[in-house]
C-alpha cells in the first residue's frame, strides 16, 4: 500500500479456528491493533463463534475461498462456485448486524490460497472481488524455520504499507504465538500503527 506513514496492514490466512485465532485476536487487541482476516469459509461453518469474535473485535473480513482450493489446478466454474459459497458462509453470519452489514457494503477482498489464481478467475471475480496479495510472508506455517529466524525475517522484509501474512492456523501456531507478540511489539515500539485495509465500495 502506498503510504509515507508509519502504517503495516496485517493480514491472516486460514481460519478461523479455535486456539490460533483467538489468540490473534487477544493480541492484536493488546495494541489496539486492527488486521484483516482471510477466512475459509468451511472453518466459519464449523467455528462461528470464533469468526464472531474477529467481527466484534472490529477486524476486517476477506474470502479465502470456501475450501482452500488452489486455483491453478481448479477448472473455473468450481473455483468460483467455492469463492460464492464461501461468501455465502460470511454474509450469512453478518445478517444479524445491521450496522455493520452496512459498513461493508461493496466489494470484498479476496485472496487466493497459496497466491496462485488464473488469469480468467481474476476476470471472473474482479467485479465483485478485490484480489489482495502480499508483500511479506513470515513464513509462519513452515516447520522448517525457526521460530526467531521467523521473526527476523518478517520483522526485516516489513515497511511502511506493508502488507503482512500470518496464519491463525494449527499448522502455523508453533512459530505465530511466538513471532506475532514480537512483531507487534518492535513495531509499536518504534512508532508503526497496526490497520485492516481499507473499506471497498463498488467502484473500487
Amino acid at each position: 500500500m502506498a503510504t509515507d506513514q508509519p502504517v503495516i496492514y496485517l493480514t491472516f490466512d486460514d481460519g478461523p479456528v479455535p486456539g490460533p485465532t483467538e489468540f490473534v485476536v487477544d493480541e492484536l487487541n493488546r495494541y489496539q491493533a486492527k488486521a484483516t482476516f482471510f477466512c475459509i469459509g468451511d472453518n466459519i461453518q464449523k467455528h462461528p463463534e470464533v469468526f464472531n469474535k474477529i467481527i466484534k473485535s472490529g477486524h476486517l473480513v476477506g474470502n479465502h475461498t470456501f475450501n482452500h482450493l488452489k486455483g491453478w489446478s481448479t477448472p473455473l466454474e468450481k473455483y468460483l462456485q467455492n469463492v460464492e459459497l464461501c461468501e455465502g458462509v460470511i454474509n450469512r453470519q453478518l445478517a444479524d448486524d445491521r450496522e455493520l452489514q452496512s459498513s461493508l457494503v461493496g466489494k470484498r477482498y479476496f485472496r487466493p490460497p497459496y497466491g496462485r489464481i488464473t488469469f480468467k478467475q481474476i476476470k471472473a471475480l474482479k467485479d465483485n472481488h478485490q484480489i489482495v496479495m502480499w508483500d511479506v510472508l513470515t513464513h509462519d506455517y513452515s516447520k522448517n524455520i525457526s521460530r526467531s529466524s521467523c521473526l527476523a525475517g518478517s520483522i526485516k522484509a516489513a515497511r511502511p504499507g506493508s502488507i503482512v501474512v500470518f496464519h491463525d492456523s494449527l499448522k502455523a501456531n508453533r512459530n505465530l504465538t511466538y513471532v506475532l507478540p514480537k512483531f507487534l511489539e518492535h513495531f509499536s515500539k518504534l512508532g508503526f500503527q497496526f490497520k485492516s485495509l481499507p473499506l471497498l465500495n463498488r467502484e473500487s
